[in-house]
């Protein structure tokens, strides 16, 4: 590694209270230089903000783990694809970049600090670019899928059934990110709500969020006969094809939709000893019942436990509902665990049920992020205190 991870560390320090500022200076540079560029973005810019520094971030803290770089740097690299990002467009993002750091920097910037950005900007571009040069020309950069089915299961929720063009290869438990003529270039992750089946069908459930730009659109707007984009499969929260471990499974609100995938797939499998505890804030939010009970009644491997506080309760009562209940669980060595749920509950209940015997390496989900605070920040202060949630970056920036 030629660049010194701990110069861009401190750098980045000296911005990061500065990030939206940073950011929309980004922006603006790079469209004001490289005419055409922005008709790749999206035209509401705020979350996309957000999204590049976050991604920035996950950069920085990982430049002294090579092995985990690799890894975000080719995924990244890999999904990219979609945004049709072409190796002539990542010199201009990083001209765009440095130009911001070093204007945000001040008389903190220096050439050693400059010659370490471009170091590093070098290494992380050209690692995305063979990334994706690497993925098969048969491979495509997106699939375009009809909308057949469009249920609104809850007022806040839609299960979406989705034919793609072309057979869609992931595997139970992964997610992908969606796409819409209705928002141009807003992508946004789901995961798939049902095991491979043999008409190619997808499932999809989505829950309309507070000025949600793509949620709003397919919960409220979407019809049967058209068409949305599906970025590749993503994610690695899926069963383990070795193992014969009991499972145990904790689904609380749209996470029931990998979980049901991989419970479909351990049907198809024959399945093993499997619990699942469905929590939901009430029991109005349990929207999909039926295929809980159907799943239970077909299959005696399979139990499960409903987690729903009485109506009115709030959203902590809950998340203790669903932790008495864990715990009464017991013993969790020697189990898979997989968890799917809010970003703020999955590190929680990761962490009980390693306190009550599940080993780290066989508990599985997808990435989180610290905390789970949805407001925008309104003054650079509030971006250095606050940890936040930013629910509509790819998790796949996420790490």
């Amino acid at each position: 590694m030629p660049f010194d991870p701990a110069v861009i560390r401190a750098s980045f320090a000296v911005v990061e209270r500065r990030a939206d500022q940073l950011t929309k200076f980004f922006y603006a540079h790079l469209f004001t230089n490289n005419p055409g560029v922005e008709e790749l973005f999206p035209a509401r810019l705020a979350e996309q903000r957000d999204r590049l520094f976050a991604a920035l971030t996950q950069l920085v803290v990982r430049l002294e783990e090579p092995e985990k770089l690799t890894g975000y740097l080719a995924a990244l690299g890999r999904d990219h694809r979609k945004f049709q990002a072409a190796p002539e467009h990542y010199p201009a993002v990083g001209a765009s970049l440095i130009a911001a750091l070093k204007h945000f920097s001040g008389h903190y910037w220096t050439p050693e600090i400059e010659k370490a950005w471009l170091e590093a900007y070098t290494v992380i571009s050209q690692a995305m670019i063979d990334a994706a040069a690497a993925v098969p020309e048969s491979t495509p950069r997106w699939w375009d899928a009809e909308v057949v089915g469009h249920r609104r299961a809850a007022p806040d929720l839609a299960v979406l059934t989705l034919r793609p063009d072309r057979p869609y290869p992931y595997t139970a438990g992964q997610y992908l990110t969606v796409c819409s003529d209705r928002r141009p270039q807003v992508w946004r992750p789901y995961s798939v709500a049902c095991a491979p089946r043999p008409d190619h069908t997808l499932e999809l459930h989505v829950r309309r969020v507070p000025d949600g730009l793509l949620s709003t659109a397919l919960v409220d707007e979407v019809r049967r006969g058209e068409r949305l984009r599906l970025g590749p499969p993503l994610g690695e929260a899926v069963l383990d094809p070795h193992s014969e471990r009991p499972l145990l499974m904790v689904a609380a609100g749209t996470g029931w939709a990998p979980v049901k995938a991989l419970l479909e797939r351990l049907a198809q499998d024959g399945g093993r000893p499997a619990t699942v505890f469905v929590a939901a804030r009430g029991d109005e939010d349990q929207y999909d019942l039926d295929a809980v009970h159907d799943l239970v009644k077909e299959h005696a491997w399979l139990h499960a436990v409903l987690s729903a506080p009485e109506r009115g309760a709030s959203r902590s009562e809950a998340a203790r509902l669903l932790r008495e209940g864990l715990a009464g669980y017991g013993d969790c060595s020697g189990h898979d665990v997989h968890l799917a749920g809010p970003p703020d509950l999955v590190p929680a209940v990761r962490a009980q049920l390693l306190q009550q015997g599940a080993e780290s390496e066989h508990v599985r989900h997808d990435p989180v992020t610290a905390s789970f605070n949805r407001s925008r920040p309104l003054t650079p202060a509030e971006w250095f205190l606050e940890e936040r949630d930013v629910p509509w970056i790819n998790r796949t920036e996420l790490g």
